[in-house]
Protein backbone atom coordinates (compact mmCIF):
# COMPACT_ATOMS: atom_id res chain seq x y z
CA UNK A 1 0.00 0.00 0.00
CA UNK A 2 2.77 2.44 0.92
CA UNK A 3 5.51 3.74 -1.35
CA UNK A 4 8.10 2.56 1.17
CA UNK A 5 6.71 -0.35 3.19
CA UNK A 6 9.19 0.16 6.02
CA UNK A 7 8.05 3.77 6.63
CA UNK A 8 5.13 3.41 9.04
CA UNK A 9 5.87 6.39 11.32
CA UNK A 10 7.63 9.71 10.86
CA UNK A 11 10.68 8.41 12.71
CA UNK A 12 11.03 5.75 10.02
CA UNK A 13 11.77 8.40 7.35
CA UNK A 14 15.36 9.19 8.45
CA UNK A 15 15.87 5.49 9.25
CA UNK A 16 14.95 4.57 5.66
CA UNK A 17 17.20 7.10 3.98
CA UNK A 18 20.09 6.53 6.40
CA UNK A 19 20.05 2.99 5.03
CA UNK A 20 19.37 3.70 1.33
CA UNK A 21 21.04 7.09 0.64
CA UNK A 22 23.02 7.87 3.82
CA UNK A 23 25.25 10.56 2.31
CA UNK A 24 22.51 12.47 0.48
CA UNK A 25 21.67 15.91 1.90
CA UNK A 26 18.57 15.94 4.09
CA UNK A 27 18.60 19.38 5.74
CA UNK A 28 20.47 22.51 4.62
CA UNK A 29 21.08 25.73 6.51
CA UNK A 30 23.68 28.50 6.63
CA UNK A 31 26.22 26.03 8.04
CA UNK A 32 25.83 23.65 5.11
CA UNK A 33 24.10 20.30 4.54
CA UNK A 34 23.24 17.59 7.04
CA UNK A 35 23.08 14.10 5.53
CA UNK A 36 20.35 11.57 6.16
CA UNK A 37 22.81 9.48 8.19
CA UNK A 38 23.61 12.51 10.37
CA UNK A 39 19.92 13.39 10.73
CA UNK A 40 19.07 9.82 11.74
CA UNK A 41 21.86 9.67 14.34
CA UNK A 42 21.04 13.13 15.74
CA UNK A 43 17.36 12.22 16.10
CA UNK A 44 18.40 9.01 17.89
CA UNK A 45 20.40 11.11 20.36
CA UNK A 46 17.39 13.39 20.91
CA UNK A 47 15.16 10.37 21.58
CA UNK A 48 17.61 8.76 24.01
CA UNK A 49 18.22 12.05 25.82
CA UNK A 50 14.47 12.59 26.28
CA UNK A 51 13.95 9.03 27.48
CA UNK A 52 16.72 9.55 30.04
CA UNK A 53 14.87 12.64 31.28
CA UNK A 54 11.77 10.53 31.88
CA UNK A 55 9.73 11.45 28.81
CA UNK A 56 7.14 8.70 28.45
CA UNK A 57 4.94 7.26 25.72
CA UNK A 58 2.39 9.86 24.58
CA UNK A 59 4.00 12.82 26.38
CA UNK A 60 4.19 16.20 24.68
CA UNK A 61 7.58 17.85 24.11
CA UNK A 62 7.25 21.55 23.26
CA UNK A 63 9.57 23.56 21.03
CA UNK A 64 9.77 27.36 21.12
CA UNK A 65 12.01 28.81 18.45
CA UNK A 66 12.24 30.11 14.92
CA UNK A 67 12.98 27.90 11.93
CA UNK A 68 16.19 25.94 12.35
CA UNK A 69 17.72 22.82 10.83
CA UNK A 70 17.63 21.31 14.33
CA UNK A 71 13.81 21.32 14.26
CA UNK A 72 13.81 18.09 12.28
CA UNK A 73 16.20 16.40 14.70
CA UNK A 74 13.69 17.26 17.42
CA UNK A 75 10.64 16.16 15.43
CA UNK A 76 12.04 12.78 14.45
CA UNK A 77 13.72 12.28 17.83
CA UNK A 78 10.58 13.08 19.81
CA UNK A 79 8.63 10.69 17.58
CA UNK A 80 11.23 7.92 17.98
CA UNK A 81 10.69 8.27 21.75
CA UNK A 82 6.95 7.72 21.05
CA UNK A 83 6.09 11.25 22.18
CA UNK A 84 4.45 14.12 20.29
CA UNK A 85 6.13 17.36 19.26
CA UNK A 86 4.31 20.51 20.33
CA UNK A 87 5.60 23.36 18.11
CA UNK A 88 4.77 26.69 19.77
CA UNK A 89 3.97 29.91 17.93
CA UNK A 90 6.71 32.27 19.13
CA UNK A 91 4.64 35.24 17.95
CA UNK A 92 2.09 34.71 20.72
CA UNK A 93 2.14 36.81 23.87
CA UNK A 94 3.08 35.17 27.18
CA UNK A 95 -0.55 34.75 28.40
CA UNK A 96 -1.50 33.13 25.08
CA UNK A 97 1.43 30.72 25.24
CA UNK A 98 0.61 29.92 28.86
CA UNK A 99 -2.93 28.95 27.89
CA UNK A 100 -1.54 26.57 25.25
CA UNK A 101 0.78 24.98 27.80
CA UNK A 102 -2.02 24.58 30.34
CA UNK A 103 -4.07 22.78 27.70
CA UNK A 104 -1.25 20.65 26.25
CA UNK A 105 0.64 19.90 29.52
CA UNK A 106 4.08 19.23 28.01
CA UNK A 107 6.70 17.59 30.23
CA UNK A 108 9.62 19.29 28.49
CA UNK A 109 9.93 22.64 26.71
CA UNK A 110 12.95 23.11 24.44
CA UNK A 111 13.53 26.82 23.84
CA UNK A 112 15.96 28.67 21.60
CA UNK A 113 18.13 31.14 23.49
CA UNK A 114 16.20 34.05 21.93
CA UNK A 115 13.06 32.84 23.73
CA UNK A 116 14.65 31.42 26.89
CA UNK A 117 13.28 34.09 29.20
CA UNK A 118 9.83 33.86 27.62
CA UNK A 119 9.88 30.08 28.06
CA UNK A 120 10.66 30.35 31.77
CA UNK A 121 7.91 32.96 32.17
CA UNK A 122 5.17 30.96 30.48
CA UNK A 123 6.05 27.76 32.34
CA UNK A 124 5.88 29.67 35.63
CA UNK A 125 2.57 31.26 34.64
CA UNK A 126 1.12 27.89 33.62
CA UNK A 127 2.04 26.28 36.93
CA UNK A 128 3.18 23.11 35.16
CA UNK A 129 5.93 20.75 36.20
CA UNK A 130 7.68 21.24 32.87
CA UNK A 131 11.44 21.24 32.44
CA UNK A 132 12.85 24.03 30.23
CA UNK A 133 15.88 22.98 28.18
CA UNK A 134 17.96 25.63 26.49
CA UNK A 135 18.78 25.43 22.82
CA UNK A 136 21.00 27.73 20.80
CA UNK A 137 20.55 27.73 17.04
CA UNK A 138 23.81 29.65 16.65
CA UNK A 139 25.87 27.33 18.89
CA UNK A 140 23.89 24.10 19.45
CA UNK A 141 26.85 22.11 20.79
CA UNK A 142 27.23 24.29 23.88
CA UNK A 143 23.61 24.72 24.95
CA UNK A 144 21.92 22.28 27.33
CA UNK A 145 20.18 20.33 24.59
CA UNK A 146 23.46 19.90 22.74
CA UNK A 147 25.18 18.64 25.89
CA UNK A 148 22.36 16.17 26.56
CA UNK A 149 22.56 14.91 22.99
CA UNK A 150 26.34 14.55 23.17
CA UNK A 151 25.99 12.38 26.26
CA UNK A 152 23.22 10.25 24.75
CA UNK A 153 23.65 7.18 22.56
CA UNK A 154 23.45 7.51 18.77
CA UNK A 155 21.87 4.06 18.60
CA UNK A 156 18.24 3.75 17.60
CA UNK A 157 16.07 3.53 20.75
CA UNK A 158 14.10 0.78 19.06
CA UNK A 159 10.72 1.73 20.49
CA UNK A 160 7.68 0.45 18.62
CA UNK A 161 5.39 3.37 17.84
CA UNK A 162 1.68 3.07 17.04
CA UNK A 163 1.17 4.63 13.56
CA UNK A 164 -2.13 6.12 14.74
CA UNK A 165 -0.56 7.84 17.75
CA UNK A 166 -0.05 11.60 17.69
CA UNK A 167 3.18 12.69 16.02
CA UNK A 168 2.56 16.44 16.20
CA UNK A 169 0.15 18.37 18.41
CA UNK A 170 -0.35 21.58 16.47
CA UNK A 171 -2.44 24.46 17.73
CA UNK A 172 -4.63 26.29 15.24
CA UNK A 173 -3.84 29.85 14.24
CA UNK A 174 -6.81 31.19 16.14
CA UNK A 175 -8.58 32.98 13.26
CA UNK A 176 -11.86 31.47 14.49
CA UNK A 177 -11.37 31.84 18.23
CA UNK A 178 -9.25 30.29 20.98
CA UNK A 179 -6.58 28.00 19.45
CA UNK A 180 -7.30 24.28 19.62
CA UNK A 181 -4.75 21.46 19.80
CA UNK A 182 -5.01 19.41 16.62
CA UNK A 183 -3.77 15.83 16.98
CA UNK A 184 -1.95 14.78 13.80
CA UNK A 185 -1.01 11.12 13.54
CA UNK A 186 1.93 9.45 11.82
CA UNK A 187 -0.53 7.53 9.66
CA UNK A 188 -2.34 10.71 8.64
CA UNK A 189 0.84 12.33 7.35
CA UNK A 190 1.90 9.16 5.55
CA UNK A 191 -1.52 8.69 3.98
CA UNK A 192 -1.12 12.09 2.32
CA UNK A 193 2.19 10.91 0.89
CA UNK A 194 0.38 7.91 -0.65
CA UNK A 195 -2.33 10.19 -2.03
CA UNK A 196 0.30 12.46 -3.59
CA UNK A 197 2.03 9.54 -5.28
CA UNK A 198 -1.26 8.51 -6.88
CA UNK A 199 -1.56 12.07 -8.23
CA UNK A 200 -0.15 12.29 -11.81
CA UNK A 201 1.00 15.92 -11.43
CA UNK A 202 3.07 15.21 -8.33
CA UNK A 203 6.71 14.75 -9.29
CA UNK A 204 9.03 15.45 -6.34
CA UNK A 205 12.37 13.63 -6.63
CA UNK A 206 15.47 13.10 -4.50
CA UNK A 207 17.27 15.76 -6.56
CA UNK A 208 14.86 18.49 -5.44
CA UNK A 209 15.65 21.14 -2.85
CA UNK A 210 12.75 22.77 -1.00
CA UNK A 211 13.27 26.20 0.54
CA UNK A 212 11.30 26.30 3.80
CA UNK A 213 10.88 29.78 5.26
CA UNK A 214 7.26 29.39 6.34
CA UNK A 215 7.11 28.93 10.13
CA UNK A 216 7.49 25.32 11.21
CA UNK A 217 4.89 25.79 13.96
CA UNK A 218 2.39 26.03 11.13
CA UNK A 219 0.84 23.16 9.15
CA UNK A 220 2.04 24.50 5.80
CA UNK A 221 5.67 24.82 6.86
CA UNK A 222 6.07 21.39 8.44
CA UNK A 223 3.62 19.59 6.13
CA UNK A 224 5.38 20.58 2.91
CA UNK A 225 8.81 19.96 4.43
CA UNK A 226 7.76 16.42 5.34
CA UNK A 227 6.42 16.07 1.81
CA UNK A 228 9.93 16.77 0.49
CA UNK A 229 11.89 14.73 3.05
CA UNK A 230 9.63 11.70 2.57
CA UNK A 231 10.65 11.70 -1.08
CA UNK A 232 14.36 11.92 -0.30
CA UNK A 233 14.62 15.59 -1.25
CA UNK A 234 16.60 18.12 0.75
CA UNK A 235 15.02 20.92 2.76
CA UNK A 236 16.84 24.24 3.10
CA UNK A 237 15.39 25.83 6.23
CA UNK A 238 15.67 29.40 7.49
CA UNK A 239 13.70 31.83 9.66
CA UNK A 240 11.28 33.95 7.66
CA UNK A 241 13.39 36.51 5.76
CA UNK A 242 12.46 39.89 4.36
CA UNK A 243 11.45 39.86 0.68
CA UNK A 244 14.91 41.14 -0.27
CA UNK A 245 16.61 38.46 1.81
CA UNK A 246 14.36 35.80 0.28
CA UNK A 247 15.42 36.87 -3.21
CA UNK A 248 19.06 36.52 -2.10
CA UNK A 249 18.43 33.09 -0.52
CA UNK A 250 16.83 31.78 -3.70
CA UNK A 251 19.80 32.96 -5.77
CA UNK A 252 22.29 31.43 -3.30
CA UNK A 253 20.71 28.08 -2.35
CA UNK A 254 19.17 27.41 -5.79
CA UNK A 255 16.01 25.67 -4.56
CA UNK A 256 13.77 23.87 -7.03
CA UNK A 257 10.64 23.96 -4.82
CA UNK A 258 9.40 27.18 -3.22
CA UNK A 259 6.39 27.06 -0.85
CA UNK A 260 5.13 30.56 0.03
CA UNK A 261 1.85 32.31 0.80
CA UNK A 262 0.18 34.77 -1.62
CA UNK A 263 1.20 37.73 0.56
CA UNK A 264 4.87 36.83 0.02
CA UNK A 265 4.30 36.39 -3.73
CA UNK A 266 2.93 39.93 -3.83
CA UNK A 267 5.89 41.24 -1.83
CA UNK A 268 8.40 39.56 -4.16
CA UNK A 269 6.71 41.03 -7.22
CA UNK A 270 6.64 44.53 -5.72
CA UNK A 271 10.22 44.49 -4.37
CA UNK A 272 12.65 47.06 -5.90
CA UNK A 273 14.96 44.19 -6.93
CA UNK A 274 12.17 42.17 -8.58
CA UNK A 275 13.44 42.82 -12.10
CA UNK A 276 16.88 41.37 -11.34
CA UNK A 277 15.69 38.47 -9.14
CA UNK A 278 17.00 35.08 -10.26
CA UNK A 279 14.31 32.38 -10.09
CA UNK A 280 15.96 30.15 -12.71
CA UNK A 281 16.45 27.25 -10.26
CA UNK A 282 12.81 27.23 -9.14
CA UNK A 283 10.69 24.78 -11.08
CA UNK A 284 7.61 24.95 -8.85
CA UNK A 285 6.05 27.54 -6.56
CA UNK A 286 3.61 25.95 -4.11
CA UNK A 287 1.19 28.45 -2.59
CA UNK A 288 -1.73 28.40 -0.17
CA UNK A 289 -2.99 30.08 2.97
CA UNK A 290 -5.16 32.87 1.56
CA UNK A 291 -6.76 34.07 -1.65
CA UNK A 292 -4.78 35.58 -4.49
CA UNK A 293 -6.14 37.72 -7.29
CA UNK A 294 -5.95 36.30 -10.85
CA UNK A 295 -4.08 39.46 -11.91
CA UNK A 296 -1.35 38.90 -9.30
CA UNK A 297 -1.14 35.20 -10.18
CA UNK A 298 -0.86 35.92 -13.91
CA UNK A 299 1.89 38.41 -13.19
CA UNK A 300 3.77 35.97 -10.94
CA UNK A 301 3.63 33.16 -13.52
CA UNK A 302 4.96 35.50 -16.18
CA UNK A 303 7.68 37.20 -14.12
CA UNK A 304 8.95 34.21 -12.14
CA UNK A 305 8.94 31.90 -15.14
CA UNK A 306 8.13 28.61 -13.39
CA UNK A 307 5.19 26.33 -12.71
CA UNK A 308 2.69 27.12 -9.95
CA UNK A 309 0.66 24.73 -7.82
CA UNK A 310 -1.99 25.78 -5.32
CA UNK A 311 -3.31 23.54 -2.59
CA UNK A 312 -6.19 23.77 -0.18
CA UNK A 313 -6.08 22.33 3.30
CA UNK A 314 -5.78 23.25 6.94
CA UNK A 315 -4.24 22.17 10.20
CA UNK A 316 -6.91 19.51 10.60
CA UNK A 317 -6.10 17.97 7.20
CA UNK A 318 -2.30 17.84 7.86
CA UNK A 319 -1.64 19.83 4.63
CA UNK A 320 -3.00 20.01 1.10
CA UNK A 321 -5.94 17.85 0.05
CA UNK A 322 -6.69 19.58 -3.28
CA UNK A 323 -4.37 20.69 -6.06
CA UNK A 324 -4.81 23.40 -8.65
CA UNK A 325 -2.24 21.77 -10.84
CA UNK A 326 0.40 23.48 -12.97
CA UNK A 327 -1.57 22.61 -16.11
CA UNK A 328 -4.60 24.38 -14.60
CA UNK A 329 -2.72 27.68 -14.30
CA UNK A 330 -3.88 29.03 -17.64
CA UNK A 331 -3.10 32.71 -18.06
CA UNK A 332 -6.19 33.30 -20.18
CA UNK A 333 -8.63 31.66 -17.75
CA UNK A 334 -9.19 34.05 -14.86
CA UNK A 335 -12.07 32.00 -13.52
CA UNK A 336 -10.00 28.84 -13.15
CA UNK A 337 -7.20 30.80 -11.50
CA UNK A 338 -9.64 31.56 -8.68
CA UNK A 339 -10.11 27.84 -7.96
CA UNK A 340 -8.34 25.88 -5.22
CA UNK A 341 -8.34 22.86 -7.54
CA UNK A 342 -9.85 19.42 -7.20
CA UNK A 343 -9.34 16.70 -4.57
CA UNK A 344 -6.29 14.47 -4.53
CA UNK A 345 -6.83 10.73 -5.04
CA UNK A 346 -8.45 8.95 -2.07
CA UNK A 347 -9.79 12.26 -0.66
CA UNK A 348 -13.52 12.97 -0.65
CA UNK A 349 -15.04 16.46 -0.45
CA UNK A 350 -18.76 17.18 -0.34
CA UNK A 351 -20.43 20.61 -0.57
CA UNK A 352 -23.49 20.72 1.68
CA UNK A 353 -26.11 23.09 3.02
CA UNK A 354 -26.79 23.75 6.71
CA UNK A 355 -28.89 20.56 6.92
CA UNK A 356 -26.11 18.40 5.47
CA UNK A 357 -27.68 18.00 2.01
CA UNK A 358 -25.39 18.19 -0.99
CA UNK A 359 -25.96 21.35 -3.02
CA UNK A 360 -25.98 21.62 -6.78
CA UNK A 361 -23.24 22.67 -9.18
CA UNK A 362 -22.38 26.32 -8.62
CA UNK A 363 -24.31 26.53 -5.34
CA UNK A 364 -22.47 27.68 -2.23
CA UNK A 365 -22.25 25.33 0.72
CA UNK A 366 -19.79 24.13 3.35
CA UNK A 367 -16.89 21.85 2.41
CA UNK A 368 -17.09 18.51 4.24
CA UNK A 369 -13.94 16.39 4.02
CA UNK A 370 -13.30 12.67 4.48
CA UNK A 371 -9.77 11.29 4.48
CA UNK A 372 -7.52 9.11 6.66
CA UNK A 373 -5.15 12.09 6.79
CA UNK A 374 -7.57 14.02 8.98
CA UNK A 375 -6.83 14.86 12.58
CA UNK A 376 -7.78 12.21 15.09
CA UNK A 377 -9.43 14.97 17.12
CA UNK A 378 -8.82 18.02 19.27
CA UNK A 379 -6.70 17.48 22.36
CA UNK A 380 -8.75 17.52 25.57
CA UNK A 381 -11.84 18.68 23.67
CA UNK A 382 -14.15 15.71 22.95
CA UNK A 383 -17.21 17.96 22.60
CA UNK A 384 -15.50 20.20 20.03
CA UNK A 385 -14.29 17.09 18.18
CA UNK A 386 -17.82 15.70 18.09
CA UNK A 387 -19.13 18.99 16.68
CA UNK A 388 -16.48 19.08 13.94
CA UNK A 389 -17.09 15.51 12.71
CA UNK A 390 -20.26 13.94 11.41
CA UNK A 391 -20.11 10.28 10.41
CA UNK A 392 -16.44 10.55 9.50
CA UNK A 393 -16.89 13.83 7.62
CA UNK A 394 -14.99 16.87 8.88
CA UNK A 395 -16.83 20.20 8.81
CA UNK A 396 -14.15 22.54 7.45
CA UNK A 397 -16.01 25.80 8.08
CA UNK A 398 -15.09 26.88 4.53
CA UNK A 399 -17.88 28.01 2.24
CA UNK A 400 -17.55 27.41 -1.49
CA UNK A 401 -18.88 25.65 -4.53
CA UNK A 402 -17.97 23.04 -7.16
CA UNK A 403 -18.15 23.75 -10.88
CA UNK A 404 -19.26 21.37 -13.63
CA UNK A 405 -15.68 20.15 -14.13
CA UNK A 406 -15.18 19.25 -10.47
CA UNK A 407 -13.08 22.27 -9.53
CA UNK A 408 -13.67 23.75 -6.09
CA UNK A 409 -13.87 27.46 -5.29
CA UNK A 410 -13.67 28.95 -1.81
CA UNK A 411 -15.83 32.01 -1.33
CA UNK A 412 -15.42 32.57 2.42
CA UNK A 413 -15.21 31.10 5.86
CA UNK A 414 -18.74 30.18 6.91
CA UNK A 415 -18.27 32.33 10.01
CA UNK A 416 -16.95 35.25 7.94
CA UNK A 417 -20.02 35.47 5.73
CA UNK A 418 -21.73 38.82 6.21
CA UNK A 419 -25.53 39.03 6.37
CA UNK A 420 -26.53 42.56 5.48
CA UNK A 421 -30.17 43.47 5.02
CA UNK A 422 -31.05 39.79 4.70
CA UNK A 423 -28.56 39.24 1.86
CA UNK A 424 -25.48 37.01 2.07
CA UNK A 425 -22.25 38.85 1.30
CA UNK A 426 -19.05 36.85 0.86
CA UNK A 427 -16.11 38.94 1.94
CA UNK A 428 -13.78 37.32 -0.59
CA UNK A 429 -16.01 38.52 -3.44
CA UNK A 430 -15.75 42.11 -2.22
CA UNK A 431 -11.98 41.70 -1.70
CA UNK A 432 -11.66 40.43 -5.27
CA UNK A 433 -13.36 43.61 -6.51
CA UNK A 434 -11.07 45.76 -4.38
CA UNK A 435 -7.98 44.00 -5.75
CA UNK A 436 -8.85 45.20 -9.25
CA UNK A 437 -8.44 48.85 -8.27
CA UNK A 438 -5.00 50.25 -9.04
CA UNK A 439 -3.25 51.25 -5.83
CA UNK A 440 -4.92 48.63 -3.60
CA UNK A 441 -2.14 46.39 -2.30
CA UNK A 442 -4.07 44.35 0.27
CA UNK A 443 -7.62 44.37 1.58
CA UNK A 444 -9.89 42.68 4.08
CA UNK A 445 -13.65 42.94 4.34
CA UNK A 446 -15.64 42.30 7.52
CA UNK A 447 -19.15 42.64 8.84
CA UNK A 448 -19.75 45.18 11.60
CA UNK A 449 -22.94 45.02 13.72
CA UNK A 450 -25.47 47.57 12.48
CA UNK A 451 -28.91 48.41 13.88
CA UNK A 452 -30.43 48.96 10.44
CA UNK A 453 -28.78 46.29 8.31
CA UNK A 454 -27.89 43.70 10.93
CA UNK A 455 -24.32 43.89 9.63
CA UNK A 456 -22.73 46.47 7.38
CA UNK A 457 -19.87 45.81 4.99
CA UNK A 458 -16.63 47.52 6.03
CA UNK A 459 -13.35 47.35 4.11
CA UNK A 460 -9.81 47.71 5.42
CA UNK A 461 -7.37 48.67 2.68
CA UNK A 462 -3.59 48.84 2.49
CA UNK A 463 -2.97 51.30 -0.35
CA UNK A 464 0.03 52.51 -2.28
CA UNK A 465 0.62 56.04 -0.93
CA UNK A 466 1.37 57.28 -4.44
CA UNK A 467 -2.12 56.28 -5.59
CA UNK A 468 -3.83 58.89 -3.37
CA UNK A 469 -6.91 56.71 -3.02
CA UNK A 470 -9.98 58.05 -1.27
CA UNK A 471 -12.92 56.29 0.33
CA UNK A 472 -15.21 57.74 -2.32
CA UNK A 473 -13.04 56.40 -5.15
CA UNK A 474 -12.91 52.91 -3.65
CA UNK A 475 -16.67 52.76 -3.15
CA UNK A 476 -17.33 54.08 -6.67
CA UNK A 477 -15.01 51.42 -8.10
CA UNK A 478 -16.80 48.64 -6.24
CA UNK A 479 -20.19 49.82 -7.52
CA UNK A 480 -19.05 49.06 -11.07
CA UNK A 481 -18.25 45.43 -10.24
CA UNK A 482 -20.59 44.13 -7.52
CA UNK A 483 -24.17 44.55 -6.34
CA UNK A 484 -25.00 47.58 -4.24
CA UNK A 485 -25.63 45.60 -1.05
CA UNK A 486 -22.11 44.15 -1.33
CA UNK A 487 -20.37 47.50 -1.70
CA UNK A 488 -18.51 48.61 1.46
CA UNK A 489 -20.40 51.18 3.48
CA UNK A 490 -17.09 52.36 4.88
CA UNK A 491 -13.43 52.12 3.87
CA UNK A 492 -10.61 52.32 6.40
CA UNK A 493 -7.07 52.86 5.13
CA UNK A 494 -4.47 51.08 7.25
CA UNK A 495 -0.71 50.62 7.05
CA UNK A 496 -0.90 46.84 7.49
CA UNK A 497 -3.35 44.03 8.13
CA UNK A 498 -2.98 41.69 11.12
CA UNK A 499 -1.86 38.34 9.72
CA UNK A 500 -1.41 34.86 11.11
CA UNK A 501 1.80 32.95 10.39
CA UNK A 502 0.11 31.37 7.37
CA UNK A 503 -0.72 34.76 5.87
CA UNK A 504 -4.40 34.72 6.78
CA UNK A 505 -5.97 37.98 7.90
CA UNK A 506 -7.14 37.95 11.52
CA UNK A 507 -10.55 39.44 10.82
CA UNK A 508 -11.72 39.08 14.41
CA UNK A 509 -8.97 41.50 15.36
CA UNK A 510 -10.11 43.99 12.72
CA UNK A 511 -13.69 43.81 13.97
CA UNK A 512 -12.56 44.21 17.58
CA UNK A 513 -10.35 47.21 16.80
CA UNK A 514 -13.06 48.87 14.72
CA UNK A 515 -15.67 48.32 17.44
CA UNK A 516 -13.33 49.68 20.11
CA UNK A 517 -12.64 52.81 18.08
CA UNK A 518 -16.33 53.54 17.49
CA UNK A 519 -17.55 52.94 21.05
Amino acid sequence: MWLYAEIKTLGDIPRHYARTTPDAPAIIDADGPQTFRELDEASNRVANALLALGVARGDRVAFLGKNTARYFELLFGVNKADAALLPLNWRLAAPELSSVLVDATPTVLIADREFGELAETVVTQSGLDCRVIGFDAADPAHAELGLLMAAASADDPGIEVDPWSTSILMYTSGTTGIPKGVKLSHQGYLFLRLSEHLEPSFDYTASDIMLTVMPLFHAMGVGLSLQAIYNGAAVAVYPMPTPGQLIELIARDRPTLLPIVPTVIQMLLDHPDAASADYSSVRLVVYAGSSISPHTLQRAITEMGCDFLQFYGGTETAAGITFLRPADHKLDDKTLLKSCGSPLPLIDIRVTDAEGREVGIGEVGEFLIRSPSLTTGYFNKPEVTAEAFDGGWYHSGDAGYRDANGYLYIVDRVKDMIVSGGENVYSTEVEAALSQLAGVQLSAVVGIPDEKWGERVVAFVVADPAANLTEEAVIAHCRTLIAGYKVPKQVNFVEALPLTASGKVMKRQLVASFTAETV
